[in-house]
């Protein structure tokens, strides 16, 4: 062994300090994905209670139904991917299934991550953001997709609006899902069964455009939390193979600092042992002088 005790301290040392930074950056990663797939529920539960008025609504406008989602020859894409690294390859993921859709489309691109692996591709947005780093800050991404698609719409720039993002499934892994966000298919809310009309404060007509920008809206949050779930457990997945990769490392070093050590106690032991005997050495060759004299 030609590597010194000191300097194997001093890596497994540093691999000790990875591994902690590992360690939390797991921990991080396992805590906002809890709390994005809790807020899930809400977020789902505040849709369907949108949709339940939408269908009540259509009731009342039964023109809108039947002119419900047309044909668009302007499509857009909002895709979500990864903020941040040490994700594996989870941006090229999304990127790898949508690339049959993205041709001819406006793309909305979310995630710094993503973008810089999408320009590495030769694929640039026509608009992009940043992903929250927490997932409270989702509304106020919806927020800015929605007044980025809602002007281009006015301008007639684009006529639809599609989403790409990952959705965690327990026991499935990562999945990418493509759904419809903008127009929405009305033949698809639920129709009310109620005899008694709603009483409404505002024009049906206007009712049903606020509640449609509320569903659009919500569905915007809902693709964005699933998206931002997926990313932390994709990272979650990431810090677990390099924490086993890691521990192999480690072990392998403390092997070798064992096998180090004991060749240098061994050396030690032979270099006393070798004095011992030349000493003595020493000694009887002083004391047979001394007797020939």
């Amino acid at each position: 062994m030609t590597e010194r005790l000191s300097d194997i301290s001093a890596r497994i040392d540093g691999i000790r300090q990875l591994g902690a930074v590992v360690n939390a950056m797991r921990g991080i990663a396992a805590a906002r994905a809890q709390q994005a797939r809790g807020q899930l529920v809400a977020v789902e539960s505040y849709a369907a209670t949108i949709a339940r008025a939408i269908g009540q609504t259509l009731a009342l406008v039964p023109a809108a139904r039947s002119g419900a989602a047309g044909r668009s020859t302007r499509p857009a894409l909002v895709l979500f991917c990864a903020e941040q690294g040490f994700a594996g390859a989870f941006s090229e993921r999304v990127l790898d299934a949508i690339s049959k859709y993205q041709k001819g489309s406006e793309l909305f691109l979310i995630g710094t991550r993503g973008n810089a692996v999408a320009a590495e591709r030769g694929i640039h947005a026509d608009w992009s953001s940043p992903m929250p780093s927490h997932s409270l800050g989702l509304p106020k991404l919806a927020d800015q997709i929605s007044e980025a698609l809602y002007t281009r719409i006015a301008t007639g720039e684009i006529d639809r609006l599609d989403a790409a993002f990952s959705q965690w499934r327990p026991g499935h892994g990562i999945q990418i899902n493509r759904c419809r966000l903008f127009p929405l298919d009305l033949s698809d809310f639920p129709h009310s069964e109620s005899v008694d009309a709603p009483l409404l404060n505002l024009a049906s007509e206007t009712l049903l455009i606020e509640l449609t920008a509320d569903y659009v809206h919500a569905q915007l949050c809902n693709t964005a939390l699933h998206a931002f779930a997926a990313e932390n457990e994709a990272r979650m997945e990431a810090m677990t193979l390099a924490r086993s990769q890691i521990e192999r490392q480690l072990s392998s070093l403390q092997a070798t600092q064992r096998i180090v050590r004991q060749e240098e106690i061994t050396a030690e032991i032979i270099e006393l042992a070798a004095g011992e005997t030349a000493s003595r050495s020493d000694r009887s060759l002083g004391q047979r002088e001394k007797g020939m004299k």
